[in-house]
């Protein structure tokens, strides 16, 4: 038998399943409960739970993926939301989009994330170019950007951490 770990961040409690489970199935539970824990109000402190939720929710996508996470001035999530999605290998990202959907969350911060298929999480310099893009355009309207995630396989990589922000 071959057991394979499955991240779905800090779940309590002891869960019956009574009946044989797909993989998809298992897939589906796991990206409920990282939804549950990127859920209106919570204060995103831990980087590496962020991660891990986030590398649930973006397990399966065949293509790219550019999501949001709109933070109030304390850094408690107002909204999670996906913004954009593309090809095996690009997504068009219009910083008008982002700043509009800043504006109609009245987010103080964001988060970007996004998934690379490739299961290669190493940004590119486009997304580089476009995270300095997003940066300067939601600055006029005085919402930091806070990081800019970039999730592949089994790992994520942040520009902030990174010192690319």
């Amino acid at each position: 038998m071959n057991h394979r770990k499955l991240k779905a961040g800090e779940v309590a409690g002891t869960y019956d399943i009574t009946a044989p489970i797909t993989e998809a199935e298992l897939v589906s539970i796991a990206q409920a409960f990282a939804r549950r824990k990127l859920a209106r109000g919570r204060k995103l402190t831990r980087p590496n739970l962020v991660f891990d939720y986030l590398q649930v929710l973006f397990q399966g996508y065949e293509h790219e993926v550019f999501s949001a996470l709109f933070l109030d001035s304390q850094h408690r999530l107002i909204h999670f939301e996906t913004l954009f999605r593309g090809t095996i290998d690009s997504a068009s990202v219009y910083p008008r989009e982002v700043v509009k959907r800043a504006l109609a969350h009245n987010a103080a911060a964001v988060i970007f994330v996004h998934n690379h298929p490739s299961g290669d999480p190493e940004p590119s310099d486009a997304d580089r170019r476009i995270t300095q893009r997003l940066s300067d355009a939601l600055a006029l309207i005085e919402v930091r950007v806070i990081d800019h995630i970039v999730v592949g396989g089994d790992r994520c990589i942040s520009l902030a951490e990174r010192g690319d922000l």
